[in-house]
C-alpha cells in the first residue's frame, strides 16, 4: 500500500488537553463513509475507552511506519453535521474566550436522532426558496425607513440601528416595529440568494419575528432555533440547515452559530440582554460571536435595540460599526414624575402618575413596571429598621400577605415569634413592595378595574385592549392590542441601587423597552428618578448616554473599555497562571492584574484587565495555563487521591461584563 487514508478527529470532550485534532487512520471499509463533517467514534488510548468525535479534515499521507494510528472505530451517521464553516466560527470563538471548540459545538449541534435522520435522507431535496414581489415590496418600505439601510446590509457592512419604539399590525397580528425591521432586514436577504439569522433574547422576541414573518415568505423557510423544541423537531431543523436552500434562522442566543448555508445576514436584537450572554463555558457571548462570524463569512452584521450598549457604541466610536439613524426620528412621550407639592414624600405613585394611569384606564390597558415579584421581598424590623433575618440560615425573609407568617427566601422556614437579633423587638414591617402586593394596592385604588400580574410566576404573552392594570416586573412585560394608553415604570431608584457597574445601563435597557409598548403619544411616566439616565429616558438619546459612560469608564479601565478576565483556582495554580501571563504578554503592566483575592467558596481569583490589541496573546496564555494545571491534576490523581477528593482545577472566564461577577 502506498498511503494511508488519515483523518484528523475533533473528540466531543469537557476535558481542556483534549482541545485540539487527533490523527486516526480510515479503516477500508469506512474510507467512504469518513468524510468532513461526519460523526465518528474513536479510540482514546489515555482514557482507555471509544469517545465520540467529529471528522474535521481527511488526506492522503505516505505510509512511511514511522507513526502507528489507531483506527477509527465507527461512523455514527452519514450526515456532515460539522461544515468547515461552523467548526472554524467554533475555533475561532473558543480561542478568544481562552476556551475548547467542543463546548461551543456542544450548544450549536443537536443530539442525533436517528427516525428525524432517515426521514430528511429519505425526502427530496430543498428547492430554493422564491420571494413574492409583494413581500420584497414591503421589506424595502420598511427599510427605507433608515436611509441606505438596505444598501448597507447588500454591502455586508456592520451596522447598528436603534429601534423604532412603537408597536406595528403586521398579517399575522401585532409585533413591536423592531420585530417588523429586522424581519424586513430578514427577507430582503432571502430575495438576494443568501440565508439570514436573527438572534433574539427570549422565546417571546422570537415569537414577534415569527410572526413578523409570517404570510411573508413560506413557512418552511423561517428555521426555529432554540432549546424549548423537541430533540426530534430541532434535529430536523438543524438539518435543513444543512442543505443549500437559503433559508431564515429565528434562534436565542446559539442560533449565532447557526449553519444555514451562504450566510448574508447575522441580526442581533437587544445585546444589552444578559440571555445573550452564554452561561456556560467558553462563555462567548452572543455579540461577540456575530462580530467573528460576520469576518469569516463576509455577511452583514445588524445590532438593533431600543437602546445602545456601551459595547456597540465602542466599535461605532472606533468606526467598526457604522450608525444608520432613522430618517424620522420618533420617540415616546416621557414624562419624568416627582412628588407635587402638598403631597407625602417619598409616596410610591405621585399624583401626576395617578391621575395619568385613571385617565388611560378609560380607554385600554394601563402598565406598570415594578422592581420585584411576590407580595413583599423584604421585611425589616419595625423598631430598628435592619434587615429581618431566618434564625436557622440568616436568609432574608419575607411575607405572602399581609398578616402572613414571615418566610425564609432560603430555606422556606417559617419565622414564628421572631425576634431582632440587634434590637429585640418582635415586630416586622414591610421594606418594599413586590408585584403581587402592588397589584393588591392598586387595585383597591382603581375598584372594578381588571388587574394582571405578569412576572416570573405569573407568565402573560399578550393583553387584549379591554381597559385593564397590568402590574409587570422588569422584562416580563407583555404586549398590548394596540398598545398600552400609559406606562408607569416604578421602583426605579431602587433599580439604580444595584452594585453593579452596568447598573445605569440595564436600567435604561428595562424602561426604554417598557416605554416602546405604549400606543403612539400615550405617556411614560417614570416616577422618583432623576440624574444623566432620566434624562437619556426623557430625551430618547441613548447613544450620548452610551458615550458618555463609555468616556467615565475609559480612564478607570473598566469594560468595554478593556477586555477583563478571571482566572480561579488554588492560589499556586493562579500564582502559576499570572506568571506566566506576565512573561508571555510584556504590556501588561501592574495595574493590570487584580489579585488574588480569596473566594468564599474556596480558592482565590484574579482579575486581567487588558487591552484589546493583546487579546489574542492573553487568551493564548491563560488557556496554556488551564491545560497546564488539567494535567497536574490528572497526575495528582494517579498518584494519590487529594484528601477530600482532586485538587481544585484552574478556571478561566473571559470578558466579563462587570469586574463584581
Amino acid at each position: 500500500m502506498s498511503g494511508v487514508r488519515v483523518a484528523r478527529v475533533l473528540i466531543d470532550s469537557p476535558l481542556p488537553q483534549l482541545d485540539r485534532l487527533f490523527d486516526y487512520a480510515v479503516p477500508a471499509p469506512f474510507t467512504g463513509d469518513v468524510v468532513p463533517g461526519v460523526r465518528v467514534k474513536v479510540p482514546l488510548r489515555t482514557a482507555g475507552r471509544v469517545v465520540d468525535g467529529y471528522v474535521v479534515e481527511v488526506r492522503d499521507e505516505p505510509d512511511a511506519g514511522e507513526r502507528p494510528l489507531s483506527d477509527i472505530d465507527a461512523v455514527v451517521s452519514p450526515v456532515p453535521v460539522l461544515p468547515q464553516g461552523l467548526y472554524r466560527l467554533a475555533r475561532r470563538a473558543a480561542d478568544r474566550a481562552a476556551g475548547s471548540a467542543s463546548d461551543i459545538l456542544r450548544l450549536v449541534i443537536p443530539k442525533r436522532m436517528v427516525r428525524a435522520e432517515k426521514a430528511w435522507l429519505a425526502g427530496e431535496t430543498v428547492p430554493a426558496p422564491s420571494v413574492s414581489e409583494n413581500a420584497q415590496d414591503w421589506a424595502r418600505a420598511t427599510l427605507d425607513g433608515f436611509p441606505g439601510l438596505s444598501a448597507a446590509l447588500r454591502a455586508a457592512e456592520r451596522l447598528a440601528v436603534d429601534a423604532p419604539p412603537h408597536p406595528v399590525v403586521s398579517p399575522a397580528g401585532e409585533v413591536g416595529a423592531w420585530a417588523d425591521l429586522l424581519a424586513a432586514a430578514a427577507v430582503d436577504t432571502l430575495a438576494t440568494g443568501r440565508s439570514a439569522v436573527v438572534v433574539v433574547p427570549d422565546h417571546r422576541d422570537q415569537a414577534q419575528i415569527e410572526r413578523a414573518l409570517a404570510s411573508r415568505v413560506d413557512a418552511a423557510v423561517v428555521i426555529r432555533d432554540d432549546a424549548r423544541q423537541t430533540g426530534p423537531a430541532r434535529y430536523a431543523g438543524f438539518l435543513r440547515m444543512l442543505s443549500e436552500a437559503p433559508c431564515i434562522v429565528v434562534g436565542n442566543r446559539s442560533a449565532v452559530y447557526a449553519p444555514a448555508h451562504r450566510v448574508g445576514l447575522v441580526a442581533v436584537w437587544d445585546d444589552g440582554d444578559p440571555l445573550l450572554a452564554e452561561p456556560l463555558s467558553p462563555g462567548v457571548h452572543a455579540r461577540d460571536a456575530a462580530l467573528i462570524r460576520q469576518e469569516l463569512d463576509g455577511c452583514a452584521l445588524l445590532f438593533a435595540g431600543h437602546t445602545r450598549t456601551t459595547d456597540v457604541e465602542r466599535l461605532v466610536q472606533l468606526g467598526f460599526v457604522r450608525e444608520i439613524p432613522a430618517s424620522r426620528r420618533r420617540s415616546p412621550r416621557v414624562v419624568l414624575s416627582a412628588t407635587q407639592e402638598g403631597e407625602r414624600r417619598g409616596v410610591r405613585v405621585p399624583s401626576s402618575a395617578f391621575r395619568a394611569a385613571r385617565e388611560a384606564l378609560t380607554d385600554g390597558p394601563v402598565l406598570v413596571q415594578v422592581a420585584r415579584p411576590g407580595y413583599a421581598p423584604v421585611l425589616v424590623c419595625a423598631d430598628c429598621r435592619r434587615p429581618a433575618r431566618c434564625r436557622h440560615c440568616e436568609g432574608p425573609l419575607h411575607a405572602r400577605s399581609v398578616g402572613a407568617v414571615p418566610e425564609c427566601s432560603w430555606c422556606a422556614r417559617e419565622a414564628r415569634a421572631w425576634t431582632c437579633v440587634h434590637c429585640g423587638s418582635e415586630k416586622v414591617r414591610l421594606a418594599s413592595s413586590g408585584s403581587e402586593r402592588t397589584a393588591e394596592e392598586l387595585g383597591r385604588a382603581f375598584p372594578g378595574v381588571r388587574v394582571v400580574i405578569s412576572d416570573g410566576r405569573h407568565v402573560v404573552e399578550d393583553v387584549a385592549a379591554a381597559p385593564a392594570l397590568v402590574i409587570a416586573t422588569r422584562g416580563a412585560e407583555p404586549p398590548a392590542e394596540g398598545g398600552y394608553r400609559a406606562v408607569v415604570l416604578l421602583d426605579g431608584e431602587r433599580m439604580l441601587l444595584s452594585d453593579d457597574l452596568r447598573v445605569g445601563e440595564a436600567a435604561l435597557r428595562w424602561w426604554s423597552n417598557a416605554a416602546a409598548l405604549a400606543a403612539p403619544d400615550a405617556p411614560v411616566h417614570l416616577v422618583g428618578v432623576t440624574g444623566a439616565v432620566a434624562r437619556a429616558l426623557a430625551t430618547w438619546s441613548h447613544a450620548a448616554y452610551a458615550r458618555s459612560e463609555l468616556a467615565a469608564r475609559a480612564p478607570l479601565r473598566m469594560p468595554p473599555a478593556v477586555r477583563v478576565a478571571a482566572v480561579d483556582g488554588d492560589a499556586p495554580s493562579v500564582e502559576a497562571a499570572l506568571a506566566a501571563l506576565r512573561e508571555a504578554v510584556p504590556a501588561l503592566d501592574d495595574d493590570s492584574v487584580l489579585g488574588p483575592a480569596p473566594r468564599d467558596e474556596g480558592g482565590v481569583r484574579a482579575l486581567v484587565r487588558f487591552d484589546y490589541r493583546v487579546g489574542g496573546d492573553v487568551a493564548e496564555s491563560l488557556r496554556s495555563s488551564v491545560v497546564a494545571a488539567a494535567l497536574r491534576t490528572r497526575r495528582a490523581r494517579g498518584r494519590t487521591p487529594a484528601p477530600g477528593g482532586a485538587p481544585p482545577t484552574l478556571r478561566v472566564r473571559v470578558d466579563l461584563p462587570d469586574l463584581d461577577l
